[in-house]
């Protein structure tokens, strides 16, 4: 570890700081319909929406609605992407003449974009047409990342209101999010990142002679392979900067490129690293602000920001410490026995990001649903690669998803507040709310199915053959695998530990099962409890209320979070990745 690594987190958690408010108010105005300065140009456009669509801007749903409006939305998207991939082959932009998707994989990808997961059994390059990335992937960077956000908003309404069962409007939420949110910042940040040098084009792939030729293992038509001397090199390419920002701002993950962001193509600077992971906290931090802005309770909501910031710190550090110290069975030859390997654990990393970039992505993109990568995950040192297993298995709530952090850790909110009040011995109560037993039971609910589909999963996948035969190591790190995989799924994040090979009929179909429920199976729950919380009477303060405004309310809520979260995977924690770290001090690795 060193002063400039700790510098650079250090820096990067200052900037989401002074982002928060900006960010959270600018979104308090764009769905409260006050005006904003983008008002003259996307007023228009998006009243021009509402005639095409017929849709009635002034009519409110109730939650029921409002999830019926989703559930169709997101069908409906999920079925055209599948189409697309399914068609390819005949359809434009596609100029290194790609195959139809297979269907498993045509519907794993589907349910991995519809639910803002973006899991990738394959190769991007070499696999998706241009249009297939633009109108398909892109279109559901767009699409899942503005359900996640209003969903959001619903929660936040159904906390402020009161005694009303109306939540708003899902499709005008969902087109000023579009037009007001995420448009606008990807366009910049596209140009941003094409001064980077990210590439942006439509052109073909480009043949270039390598300056040293080499040999290598060839497979041919048959199957068998034989040694040839390779003296070209196909270079990608395509609309790569369009997607790269809205799969960072989205917390969408999906990278052009089988490398995602450790490729130079989409990910070339360090400036640009630092952008893309300032991109994906910037809604999720600012949420925690328009959290505080619309319940009237600001201090309410920099508490919450509070505690995923401590979250985000112990997460982040024990990532940079593990893999700054490094393997002790690489230890080079000039330390003495049992020093770890020199310079710490460079393996699976850019040279030119480093540890504590790597370190410092790994969290950002875990603790978000993102996925997005610019290190293996599946490189790193046994604690390592825990804290982005641990991230996600806490329900990735520590800032989290576009939305899904917010509403993630209202349910951990709700709970919180339900413990303290079983400490007092009253009825708990939420910013003037009463929390009664029909909000607990949604909230558990809503942590159940997550825990539910992930041990389910995992527990199959490890005693059947068609579960393990796509791990590379054998022993805790090939149980890790696995459940990184169903955790990854679930919880919709999307990275994943690269050894396990996914392109399968079962992982295929099961991930995108796991993706299913981990995002709508959550979201009906929650969207329940926000149309109880709004049908209530606000109750004055007393001297009983729990105030949840300070310390003591983080301290309960991170506490909540742990107990809730990770003591529920310990005895899976403890076979894979917390064994093979015992195993590889005892001078054994897998």
């Amino acid at each position: 570890m060193t002063a400039n690594g700790w510098f650079q987190i250090g820096l990067y958690l200052f900037v989401i700081a002074l982002v928060t408010k900006p960010m959270g108010a600018f979104m308090t105005r764009v769905f409260n319909r006050d005006k904003t300065f983008l008002d003259p140009i996307l007023r228009p456009i998006e009243q021009l929406v509402y005639r095409l669509t017929g849709v009635d801007e002034r009519r409110e749903m109730r939650w029921t609605e409002y999830a019926i409006a989703m559930l169709l939305f997101s069908g409906v998207s999920m079925a055209l992407l599948y189409i697309i991939e399914r068609t390819q082959r005949w359809l434009p932009f596609n100029p290194q003449k790609f195959a139809n998707v297979e269907p498993a994989l045509a519907f794993g990808t589907a349910a991995s974009f519809t639910t803002n997961t973006n899991w990738q059994a394959y190769s991007g390059e070499s696999t998706m047409s241009y249009l297939t990335q633009m109108a398909g992937l892109a279109y559901h960077n767009f699409a899942s990342a503005a359900v996640g956000i209003v969903l959001a908003i619903v929660v936040i309404r159904g906390i402020a209101r009161k005694e009303t069962d109306k939540l708003g409007n899902f499709w005008v939420d969902t087109t000023r999010c579009l037009l007001w949110v995420l448009l606008p910042v990807c366009v910049l940040g596209s140009l941003v990142l094409v001064s980077q040098g990210v590439v942006q084009n439509l052109k073909p792939y480009t043949t270039v002679e390598l300056i040293q030729p080499y040999a290598a293992q060839v497979a041919g038509a048959d199957g068998k392979s034989s040694a040839q001397t390779v003296t070209q090199q196909v270079i990608a390419q395509g609309p790569v900067a369009s997607q790269e920002v809205i799969k960072e701002f989205g917390t969408n993950g999906g990278g052009f490129f089988n490398a995602n962001s450790a490729h130079p193509f989409e990910n070339p600077t360090p400036f640009s690293n630092f952008f893309e992971m300032v991109l994906i906290f910037a809604i999720p931090s600012g949420l925690t602000y328009t959290l505080g802005r619309m319940t009237g309770s600001q201090r309410h909501g920099w508490a919450v920001w509070a505690a995923m910031a401590f979250l985000f710190l112990a997460g982040v550090t024990t990532a940079y410490w593990a893999e700054a110290k490094g393997n002790p069975l690489l230890a080079g030859t000039d330390q003495h026995a049992g020093a770890s390997q020199s310079g710490g654990n460079m393996e699976g990393k850019e040279v030119r990001l480093g540890i504590a970039n790597s370190a410092l992505f790994t969290t950002v993109t875990t603790d978000a649903s993102c996925g997005a990568v610019n290190s293996m995950h599946d490189s790193y040192t046994p604690l390592g690669g825990m804290v982005p297993l641990v991230n996600i298995m806490l329900g990735e709530v520590v800032f989290g998803g576009v939305g899904a952090g917010l509403y993630g850790i209202f349910v951990f909110v709700v709970l919180a507040v339900f413990i303290a009040g079983l400490m007092v011995g009253r009825t708990p109560e939420y910013l003037g709310k009463k929390i009664e037993s029909y909000d607990v039971k949604m909230a558990m609910l809503a942590v159940l199915i997550l825990t539910f589909t992930i041990l389910t999963f995992s527990a199959i996948s490890v005693v059947k053959p068609y579960g393990t035969s796509s791990i590379s190591n054998p022993g805790p790190h090939g149980l890790s695998q696995i459940l990184y995989a169903y955790v990854s799924s679930t919880g919709n994040n999307g990275s994943a530990f690269g050894g396990l090979i996914p392109n399968t009929m079962w992982y295929n179909t099961t991930t995108a099962v796991a993706q299913l429920l981990g995002r709508f199976f959550m979201i009906i729950p929650v969207l329940a409890i926000a149309g109880s919380l709004a049908k209530k009477k606000t109750v004055p303060k007393s001297a009983g209320t729990f105030p949840v405004t300070g310390g003591l309310f983080a301290g309960l809520l991170v506490s909540t979070i742990v107990i809730v979260g990770a003591l529920t995977f310990f005895p899976a924690l403890s076979l894979g990745p917390i064994l093979e770290h015992l195993l590889m001090n005892a001078g054994k690795a897998f």
